[in-house]
């Protein structure tokens, strides 16, 4: 079955004839969810149903619902969450058993209207200087903690059904500007940067997906890393991940060149899909005809990845609320 190696959008909360067309033509790997794309519980689950009939098979459908700003989903159809950051600081010595539940309620969430991937945990390591795009949105300031509360976070989203996507590999807690702006630049050496910011991926490097950053490293390679085949390469063989690599938004300002280069750029270093999240039409038409279908080594991690999704035993939200509500002042 051969696939588009990537995940797309769609522009509004419903699919249009067009977009049909063209997603059951190229047959992307998976589909992407913003806030655009969602009104209701039952427009939801119906956009989900289409993108899949789309494309004729159980596609995973992605979204980013980590909480704080980045909540794609808000009130009345998901609980608001605050930062994560936030929650992490306030339950204190309690951080990853609240995050642990946190997690399983938002897969609940996600998964009563057909998504079935939440781009978390965020693996990033933040420190004085992470720039406020990403800071708060971290699990914490040291290796040990942020391995930990992702550990509960995936596994509170593995358990509700929903796969976890680690992000951004191999690590963007140094950035100091914003990617979605300008590419920003890591200066630290290797030693460092493995010691420290790439740990968290290494123990969490087991899981089914994760997601690369637009930031150069300029101790080990001049490019960005999501285009990058020795921070590939790295990504595989240091810190150990092999499961489908997607990029981090293609559409973002830190790598140069059209949407369809980049994508040709991150795939030829060595990603396995590219994620590409505004659903302009153009733009992944652009894509489609610049890429090859997905390679087989590919494949493979896709399917492994999918195997990984799992019908969640029934639980007693009420019940998880109240626990989560124990371990938080206030």
């Amino acid at each position: 079955m051969s696939h588009l190696p990537a995940i797309l959008g769609c522009a509004a909360d419903k699919l249009t004839s067009e977009e049909a067309r063209f997603f059951a033509d190229v047959r992307p790997w998976g589909f992407i969810l913003f806030t655009r794309n969602i009104k209701s519980a039952a427009q939801t689950i119906a956009l989900t149903e289409a993108l899949r009939d789309a494309v004729g098979y159980d596609a995973p459908i992605l979204i980013d619902q980590e909480g704080g700003r980045v909540q794609r989903i808000t009130p009345p159809l998901a609980r608001q969450w605050m930062p994560p950051l936030d929650q992490v600081q306030a339950a204190g010595t309690s951080a990853a058993q609240s995050m642990y539940l946190r997690a399983r309620i938002i897969a609940h969430e996600l998964l009563s209207l057909g998504i079935d991937v939440n781009c978390i945990p965020t693996l990033d390591i933040a420190n004085d200087a992470t720039h406020p795009f990403l800071k708060n949105r971290c699990y914490g300031s040291d290796k040990a903690s942020v391995s930990a509360i992702g550990q509960a976070v995936a596994g509170g989203l593995m358990e509700g059904g929903v796969l976890p996507v680690i992000k951004h590999i191999p690590g963007h807690g140094r950035a100091t500007v914003d990617s979605h702006l300008s590419v920003p630049r890591v200066k630290y050496a290797a030693e460092t940067l493995e010691a420290n910011d790439f740990s968290p991926f290494q123990a969490l490097s087991d899981l089914p997906l994760g997601m690369t950053a637009h930031l150069i490293y300029e101790q080990i390679d001049p490019r960005p890393a999501t285009i990058s085949p020795v921070m590939i390469d790295l990504i595989r063989m240091k810190i150990g991940f092999q499961g489908l690599l997607m990029t981090d938004d293609i559409s973002m300002e830190a790598l140069d060149g059209t949407v369809a280069e980049r994508s040709v750029q991150a795939l030829e270093a060595g990603c396995d899909v590219t994620l590409h999240c505004n659903g302009d039409l153009g733009e992944m038409r652009s894509i489609a005809e610049a890429v090859p279908t997905m390679r087989a080594d590919s494949l493979k991690r896709g399917r492994a990845a999918l195997a990984a999704r799992a019908t969640p035993a029934p639980v007693d939200i009420p019940a998880l609320e109240a626990k989560l509500a124990e371990l938080l002042p206030g």
